[in-house]
């Protein structure tokens, strides 16, 4: 059993073709029965994303409610949210001292750190965050988190 951590710039790729997208869908393949997790607020940074994709007319309105509809099921049933907490916020703010972080990518560092700490505290295979921002992975790698770039993976 394999345990990710998504963040949006990662998460997008299943939903939009881009550079490391054909990578991070076999990745995530529900045959191979990866645990998928994410923030809460990855909710809103996915929807905002797919309508700035629509508003751009890089896809268009068939495409942005396929995509939409497709991300809400899979919220539904392949993704395991984690809801923010005064733990993830306390480190997110202690992460922000040590690292010149923007505050929502913080908050996924910070959510992914509690979440591995738990699986390490219960013997359970540790998580990749994956992500594909190099400041945000450089940070994650500093704090311990093992990490993938989907955008190494053409």
């Amino acid at each position: 059993m394999s345990n990710y951590y998504l963040d949006t710039s990662a998460l997008v790729k299943r939903y939009i073709n881009e550079t490391g997208s054909a990578w991070l869908r076999a990745l995530v393949d529900p045959a191979l029965s990866p645990v998928l997790i994410v923030s809460q607020l990855l909710i809103v940074e996915m929807t905002s994303a797919f309508n700035r994709r629509l508003r751009e007319g890089t896809v268009n309105r068939d495409d942005y409610t396929r995509m939409m509809d497709a991300f809400r099921d899979d919220c539904l049933v392949e993704y395991r949210i984690m809801p923010l907490n005064g733990s993830i916020i306390d480190l997110a703010c202690e992460l922000l001292e040590r690292h010149p972080l923007r505050a929502y990518d913080v908050i996924h560092l910070s959510t992914a750190i509690v979440i591995n700490r738990l699986l390490v505290a219960h013997e359970m295979p540790t998580l990749t965050f994956l992500c594909a921002d190099k400041r945000l992975l450089d940070a994650a790698t500093a704090e311990g988190l093992a990490v993938d770039n989907p955008n190494e993976h053409p």
